[in-house]
């Protein structure tokens, strides 16, 4: 039996200048799931995406979905595209197996942790305050090379990584240190700054992008520190939910955001094409 995608509309061109296009799974020109592929609205149009992919019951565990995921691979390369990526639930395993048995590797993975109602108390001799304004503007510089190189060291070509962080700096922080809901801390402990926090308020949840403890002042537990603020901060206005990403690889952080009760949500794969 042979598997096939049939296209079920035009290529799509869209305003972020990503492509997409939606396809019938079949087998012997029988209908039994649906494909959406994407270009990345993150990476640009040389990274493909797995928008969604389902095969109706009575058809799976025969291996229509890994024949639909290789299929879709080819229509990325002729695209132009010379990575592709998916996004799985953590409550998804079948579809987490199936994307590693094709060669895709993590690159991410999101967590969420659901607060209560009481903040949690800092350590003794540790204190928060806002970021100055020459502090935002060092951190900016220092954070955005930082986060280019993060993608660098994933395989992302250099001119793109760099791209991608002035552009999602762009987006996120339009006005700077005063952008609404984006909040900038600097922890003190016993008087010595050790440490930076970014934590966006977003509608219905709270969102770490970035933490880090100064280099000086690593191993000291004030990593737990800023990640206990994060929640203090989340709690006071009102959000219930605090997420974050984690880099496949950062195994410290990954123990510390798991010790502190976050727990997985998505995972984040890609797999090269050429």
């Amino acid at each position: 039996m042979t598997t096939t995608l049939r296209p079920t509309e035009p290529l799509q061109h869209h305003a972020d200048g990503t492509r997409s296009r939606r396809y019938q799974v079949c087998v012997n020109s029988r209908p039994v799931g649906v494909i959406h592929l994407g270009t990345s609205p993150a990476f640009g149009d040389s990274v493909a995406r797995i928008v969604h992919l389902r095969i109706e019951e009575p058809d799976r565990r025969r291996g229509r979905g890994t024949v639909a995921a290789l299929a879709a691979e080819e229509v990325a390369r002729g695209w132009g595209c010379g990575q592709i990526e998916a996004v799985v639930p953590a409550d998804a395993p079948a579809a987490l197996r199936l994307t590693e048995t094709l060669g895709y590797v993590h690159r991410n993975r999101g967590m969420v942790k659901r607060l209560g109602a009481r903040p949690p108390g800092l350590p003794a001799g540790s204190r928060a305050r806002p970021m100055t304004r020459a502090e935002f503007a060092a951190w900016q510089e220092y954070e955005s090379e930082h986060y280019a190189r993060t993608w660098i060291e994933r395989g992302m070509p250099e001119a793109e990584a760099y791209a991608k962080a002035r552009r999602d700096h762009e987006q996120l922080l339009p006005q700077g240190l005063d952008t609404e809901n984006m909040l900038f801390s600097v922890l003190e402990h016993e008087g010595t700054r050790v440490g930076t926090l970014w934590v966006a308020l977003r509608e219905d949840d709270a969102y770490v992008f970035d933490v880090e403890t100064d280099a000086p002042h690593r191993g000291r537990g004030h990593g737990r520190t800023l990640m206990l603020l994060a929640e203090c901060q989340a709690i006071a206005a009102g959000r219930r939910v605090l997420g974050l990403n984690v880099f496949a690889g950062n195994t410290v952080a990954e123990r510390l955001y798991e010790s502190l009760g976050y727990e997985n949500q998505r995972y984040a794969l890609c797999k090269s094409l050429l």
